[in-house]
């Protein structure tokens, strides 16, 4: 124990910033992409949704390192669109904070796409077509209507982005590498740390990560349980 409370004390915070601010930013960005791509899935042609959907969902299926390497390959500053993204905007993606955002967006886009899609298919379809009826343009059926009634599917996918893009390893550290205090995250750091054989500092790290994932998960099941009993009364 004293071992555990000496590490504890000495630990630096940075993978966790990191962490936590790239999951952040990818959940973000990972909502309004997902709510986008879900809705058009939604209104295609049976084909082209199945086309669609089987594009969107394969970084969920792919090894995460298949999927670093497909970005390495895309954002590398040896290849045309890499040179166009740093000439032209300065941009570079590789071995910094942008990759690791890239990396972890990439990786749980699909989590909140199936998620939002799967709302929107549950959505009660009179209730749009009585909001057309009243004259109601698209834009406000989707916001008051659609969204209020798809919103706890949403809520839930955006909270599991989050965590899976907190704990990205495989493609950030092909695309964004482990640059301590900038692309250094948590999930790197305990492969480090097990590398150099320090399973103390690890097993902290693990603990923490554990912890965070706990409170993660009980939050989404507060949230979206009091989202549902919600949406019941207003449905009624």
């Amino acid at each position: 124990m004293e071992q555990i409370a000496e590490v504890f004390q000495n630990l630096d915070w940075s993978p966790l910033y990191i962490s936590l601010k790239t999951g952040a930013v990818a959940a973000v960005i990972s909502f309004f992409l997902g709510i986008a791509a879900a809705h058009c899935a939604v209104k295609a042609s049976p084909l082209k949704k199945a086309v669609l959907d089987g594009i969107l969902t394969l970084p969920l299926v792919l090894p995460p390192t298949v999927a670093g390497f497909l970005l390495l390959l895309l954002f590398s500053r040896r290849r045309p669109f890499g040179i166009f993204l740093y000439e032209n905007f300065g941009i570079k993606v590789v071995q910094s904070w942008a990759g690791c955002v890239t990396a972890a967006v990439v990786i749980a886009f699909p989590l909140m796409y199936r998620n939002a899609r799967a709302a929107f298919e549950q959505v009660d379809e009179n209730l749009v077509y009585a909001g057309r009826t009243l004259g109601m343009p698209e834009a406000e059926i989707f916001f008051k209507v659609v969204m209020p009634q798809a919103g706890p599917g949403i809520l839930s996918g955006t909270i599991l982005t989050f965590a899976r893009a907190l704990g990205e390893y495989g493609a950030t550290s092909m695309l964004a590498g482990n640059i301590a205090g900038k692309t250094g995250t948590v999930s790197q750091k305990i492969a480090m740390v097990m590398q150099d054989g320090d399973f103390v500092t690890a097993g902290v790290w693990t603990g923490i990560v554990g912890l965070i994932a706990f409170v993660i998960v009980l939050l989404m099941n507060l949230v979206t349980g009091k989202k549902l009993k919600y949406v019941k009364r207003w449905h009624k």
